[in-house]
Formats: C-alpha cells, sequence, structure tokens
C-alpha cells in the first residue's frame, strides 16, 4: 500500500510542476472561501453527496446565525467521479484560479495522497479528507487535519469482536484498489496482532466485478463471518451474490458503508450486518450534537431524512467552524493551524477530536452497530 501511494504521491508532484504562490487566500470581508473536489457520481456518489448534505446543513445554519465574525462559509463541493487526475486538475484550479481558503473532505485515499503535495507547497490546508488510512495519521503534515477514527482503528475494532463471540473461521473480500488494499491490510495486520486466522481473502475488481466467483470463493472457504474492505455498489453487489448461495456467514463493514444504500439495495436482506460506526449514533439524541443535527434536519421540512453519512459531514463541519472561529477576526492558515493545535480537544460525548503541534490525528471513535429488523443501527 506504501509502495502505491508514494506513486500516487509521485505522479501527481510532476502534475504539479507549475510553481504555486504561498499564502492566505479565500478570506475576504464577508466570505470564508472553502474548496472541495469529492466523489458525487459513480457507485460511491450517492454516499458522498450525504457527507456534503450533512455539511452545507451546518454551514447554513452558521451563516443563518452571521457567519463566522461576519464572513459567510462559501461552500461548493466539485465532482471528480473518484479518478486522481481530476481530484488534482481539480485542486489546482481551487488552488489558482478559485484561490480558496482550505480544501474540505476530499474523497478516497489515493485522491488525497495525489493533492496533498500541492496543498503543502501551497501551504494551504486540507482538512478532514474521507479516507481512514494509516499513513495519513502516521506521517505527520502540519497542514492535513484529519477528523474520522482510521481504517486501522476500525479493523482493531472488527477483529477484536471476532475474539469475543468466538468467531475461528474469518474471511476476506476486498476491491482491488487503493480503498480496498487500505483496509485489507488494517484487517490482515489486526488479526495477525491478535493471532487469529485468517486464511481467505477474495478481491474483486471494482470496475469489472465478477460477483459469483467471489461468492463461490467464499462457499468454498465456509467462513463464520467475511469482512468486506468495500463499498458502494461493490458491497451491495458482493452480498446479493451471496445470499443466492447457500452460505450465509455474517457480514461485517467499515464505516464508510451508507445504511441508507445497504437498505435501498438489499431491503430485508441487509438485517443483521455488522458495521464499525465512527460517530455518535443518531438514536441516542441525549447527545447534545445529536440533538442539534436532527432538529436543523427537521427544520428542512417533511422531505429531509436523516442519515449517518450525513451525521458525518455535519460534525467534520463543526470541528472545522471550531477551528475557524478558534482562529480569531484575523483569519489566516496560521491562526487556523494554531487555533486547533493548542486550543484543546473538541468532543461529542464519547467522539473527542484531538490535535497538537506533533499529531493532527484527530478522532479514534469506534463503535459496532448491527442493522436490525427496522434498518436502523443498534449499537
Amino acid at each position: 500500500m506504501k509502495t502505491a501511494l508514494k506513486a500516487v504521491i509521485l505522479s501527481s508532484a510532476l502534475l504539479a510542476a507549475a510553481p504555486l504562490l504561498a499564502g492566505d487566500s479565500g478570506v475576504g470581508d464577508t466570505e470564508i472561501l472553502i474548496g472541495s473536489s469529492a466523489v458525487l457520481t459513480g457507485p460511491l456518489g450517492p454516499q458522498t453527496t450525504e457527507y456534503t448534505v450533512g455539511s452545507n446543513l451546518y454551514f447554513d445554519a452558521v451563516n443563518a446565525s452571521g457567519g463566522i465574525y461576519g464572513r459567510k462559509l462559501v461552500y461548493k463541493p466539485v465532482d471528480d467521479g473518484f479518478d486522481v487526475k481530476r481530484t488534482v486538475e481539480n485542486t489546482r484550479k481551487m488552488l489558482l484560479e478559485d484561490r480558496v481558503f482550505l480544501v474540505y473532505n476530499s474523497t478516497g485515499t489515493a485522491n488525497t495522497a495525489a493533492i496533498l503535495p500541492l496543498l503543502t507547497e501551497n501551504k494551504t490546508v486540507i482538512f478532514g479528507p474521507v479516507t481512514g488510512a494509516t499513513t495519513f495519521r502516521d506521517n505527520y503534515n502540519r497542514y492535513l487535519f484529519n477528523v474520522r477514527a482510521s481504517y486501522a482503528n476500525e479493523a482493531q475494532r472488527i477483529v477484536q469482536q471476532q475474539l469475543v463471540v468466538g468467531i475461528t473461521r474469518l474471511a476476506m473480500v476486498y476491491q482491488d484498489d487503493g480503498f480496498g488494499n487500505a483496509l485489507m491490510t488494517e484487517v490482515k495486520n489486526a488479526a495477525q496482532a491478535r493471532k487469529l486466522d485468517l486464511p481467505t481473502f477474495v478481491k474483486i475488481d471494482p470496475k469489472a466485478p465478477d460477483f459469483k466467483a467471489a461468492a463461490a470463493a467464499i462457499v468454498q472457504a465456509d467462513p463464520q463471518a467475511v469482512v468486506m474492505g468495500t463499498a458502494g455498489a461493490t458491497f451491495t453487489g458482493f452480498v446479493k451474490a451471496l445470499n443466492a448461495t447457500a452460505s450465509h456467514p455474517v457480514i461485517y463493514g467499515f464505516s464508510v458503508v451508507s445504511t441508507d444504500m445497504l437498505n435501498r439495495e438489499l431491503g430485508t436482506a441487509a438485517r443483521g450486518i455488522v458495521l464499525a460506526q465512527i460517530m455518535p449514533s443518531l438514536r441516542n439524541p441525549s447527545v447534545p450534537v445529536v440533538q442539534e443535527y436532527l432538529r436543523l434536519t427537521k427544520a428542512k421540512g417533511p422531505d429531509a431524512k436523516p442519515s449517518t453519512s450525513q451525521f458525518e459531514g455535519f460534525i467534520h463541519a463543526k470541528i472545522l467552524v471550531e477551528g475557524l472561529k478558534r482562529a480569531g477576526k484575523n483569519l489566516s492558515t496560521e491562526s487556523f493551524i494554531k487555533g486547533l493545535e493548542t486550543g484543546g480537544d473538541i468532543s461529542f460525548g464519547k467522539f473527542v477530536a484531538h490535535y497538537s503541534p506533533h499529531s493532527h490525528t484527530g478522532s479514534s471513535y469506534v463503535e459496532l452497530a448491527i442493522l436490525d429488523t427496522d434498518g436502523q443501527l443498534r449499537y
């Protein structure tokens, strides 16, 4: 995985050959410009769009109350279709033409790795990328701020659960790309650390998936549980193929899997799927941030429905806004970084985001939840 990421970073550096100008762009007397290259189309599009809905929900609330020190937040996500080259091109345009203050909620491990050199060169913050890749936690970069727990945190929690319930025959299905390989590596490491045998790995080409063959491989291995290193249509496509067989292992997935998509695509077959969750439960309104999100969602109208992906975007937006407030009236990249590094933890119930001058890891909060008979996550 590290070799692949190095190759992506090198290629993006070549694309970034033209010099960039460092400075504090995107901050005017009345606005703060926030850029985002995100996956808004394709198999992951519906879920990533939910992140932007949740983010906008909070940004709109902040703007309605006067903004941040009188400045309104201007947030306009641009689609990259999960294509690394498009992500780089979008980001260069944001930096050189749009002159954004920071880049927010980029989607994907390889995509984030590709634009990180551009942002570092331009001394521009990338905040809350939607990836749990360990490399972005282990290798400190003062311009990169993570929010969500790492894939390593999720994998450790999933594997630990296998040991607790006595599972001895485990398999993993993963999509053969940067994202899937990152998840596969973390699950393998977690299993080895806990001496849990994980003999079966089945990979799926997300661009030309053969779900029937993958399901057949799992049937032959006969595991008690399958950990899924996939998301979007690749996840649901495999589950449908497996359900057509006589094999019915427990399915475990990572937090990037959309419960809305599972319910929509699988219906009652989604019941019993276990997902890692890296945000507080929406079924726990005693947590103030859950109350706030549900209240603002309800205020949008009867057609607005809460979702875990929206809520993650909402949390990312709240932490970003807290950083902008801590930066003070004279907002700059340096004041923003210093405000988050020295302002103390940001907590929402058990969820805690921590930043310091030596670490921008964010949160390590992970819980497991099961989809119940109503299609709701039960922690």
